[in-house]
């Protein structure tokens, strides 16, 4: 967007919308730092009692390795929207390096909408592996836990990583300059420089 054509009404619109985003992307990053961090404390907590048990009584808790791996799986899809949300997810960037200005404000865009589009079909085909396992009803093999709910979490993990890389393709669609999430822009160290020694975004801000 122009912000030197923008009039105040559009400006006053851009900004009500991305205050929105900005609300939502803080209530999705309360879900996520709760779940992770949850999980994260009741595996140390779990381990460490297993440990002592073993060690004063010699019996630890059991099922403690059973429930440490559904709070892997748990941690690792719902992580994926956490490193979206970061931009500390890995990248292929050689070719997306090599670019500046409004070219590489695009692809950016380019590659935040196709890559939500891709998380939201992992979502659809997660949520028919999810319902496979609760048609068969399979459990753990030794606490018997109903393993659709423990792999609820591929599907929520999906939707959060895709809602996160449309409010990036947003935010660089709204404001200026070029930005790896909705809330952290590219650094100018990180942007090609010109003959000049001064980056497009840098302009552009």
């Amino acid at each position: 967007m122009n912000q030197t054509d923008s009039t105040p009404e559009d400006k006053r619109r851009t900004g009500g919308l991305l205050k929105s985003l900005l609300a939502l992307d803080r209530l999705l990053g309360v879900v996520e730092r709760t779940l992770i961090g949850g999980a994260i404390l009741f595996m140390a907590f779990l381990m460490s009692a297993h440990v002592v048990g073993n060690i004063f009584f010699g019996q630890g808790i059991a099922g403690t390795y059973e429930i440490t791996e559904m709070l892997i799986v748990v941690i690792t899809f719902i992580g994926v929207g956490y490193g979206a949300r970061h931009a500390r997810h890995i990248s292929m960037s050689a070719f997306y390096e090599q670019l500046r200005g409004r070219a590489r404000k695009t692809l950016l865009i380019v590659i935040c909408l196709g890559t939500a589009l891709l998380m939201f079909y992992f979502c659809y085909k997660s949520i028919e592996y999810v319902m496979a396992l609760h048609r068969r009803g399979r459990t753990s093999a030794s606490l018997q836990i109903h393993l659709w709910m423990v792999y609820t979490a591929l599907p929520v993990g999906f939707t959060l990583a895709g809602i996160q890389y449309v409010l990036t393709a947003l935010r660089n669609l709204l404001s200026p300059g070029v930005w790896r999430s909705l809330t952290e822009r590219e650094e100018h160290s990180e942007v090609p420089l010109d003959d000049d020694g001064a980056s497009d975004s840098a302009r552009q801000g």
